[in-house]
């Protein structure tokens, strides 16, 4: 076990205080009717798509959904099954994803996400600390001191921190260090690392969640700290903050579900050729 792992132990009693499971609710968006009786898979030239009845299931651009791996086209057809007499669109986090891979409106590469990727480290949530108040610099330097410290030491890197709102001069080398490790997972892998990283609005944090040293309510907490401590000093409006926490926890657990099912196919084709893709 690297140091600083058994720290990371600790974060989620250090939260306990300040974070409160939230307390599920509907959403009042407008939602589409289900239109279709079953759900079903089918393998195309290597890749699946998704059936609802006889209808292939199309990208909002019009493309079919062509997923690369059966995990995900499983995972994907789950959502679709799982909806009752309404689609509720803004919970089906992964279709989402799959469509923002397949339609891909911006055309960017994987050098593209990669490169927008390592930009969080500027201004890192986990890296931007606070001289004031003392107890919530305190808190920060206990609660995100040992997530750093793992990446660092995970990946052979220095990032520091900060006590200003513009972070640390983070070193050219541990940007090119960790370049190399966000290209080594493909183009849909990467998507999901965006998706996981702009929700937290934190590099670090996503990091640590893909090797899974923490489960996502913590990460998520963690990248709430300063709110969740100003919350805990002059109260919120319970309900927003519900719903707001519950649509970030579940975006995050699908945006690091979405990496694991996008890299079990090079897995096992690593496996099988004995040498990396």
């Amino acid at each position: 076990m690297l140091q600083g792992t058994q720290n990371l132990l600790t974060v989620s009693k250090l939260l306990s205080r300040l974070y409160k499971p939230a307390i599920q609710r509907r959403f009042t968006k407008r939602d589409r009717k289900r239109f279709y009786q079953s759900v079903s898979l089918t393998q195309n030239g290597g890749c699946y798509e998704i059936n609802l009845d006889r209808r292939k299931l199309k990208t909002p651009l019009g493309n079919l959904l062509q997923i690369p791996t059966e995990p995900l086209a499983l995972a994907v057809a789950a959502e679709w099954s799982s909806q009752t007499d309404t689609i509720k669109q803004d919970r089906m986090y992964l279709t989402k994803l799959c469509n923002s891979a397949v339609d891909n409106p911006m055309k960017r590469t994987k050098e593209d996400i990669a490169e927008s990727l390592l930009k969080f480290l500027d201004s890192d949530t986990v890296c931007c600390r606070v001289d004031d108040p003392p107890e919530l610099q305190e808190l920060q330097n206990r609660a995100w001191g040992p997530v750093i410290e793992f990446v660092e030491k995970r990946h052979g890197v220095i990032i520091g921190s900060s006590a200003n709102i513009l972070g640390p001069v983070v070193p050219r080398e541990t940007k090119e260090i960790l370049g190399r490790y966000l290209r080594s997972y493909n183009t849909w892998s990467l998507l999901g690392f965006q998706q996981a990283v702009e929700s937290l609005k934190s590099l670090v944090l996503t990091l640590a969640l893909v090797d899974r040293i923490m489960p996502v309510i913590t990460a998520v907490a963690l990248s709430r700290l300063e709110e969740e401590f100003q919350i805990a000093r002059w109260g919120n409006v319970e309900w927003a903050h519900d719903i707001e926490l519950q649509h970030l926890q579940a975006s995050v657990a699908a945006s690091v579900l979405f990496v694991y099912l996008n890299t079990e196919l090079e897995s096992v084709s690593q496996k099988s050729s004995g040498a990396p893709k």
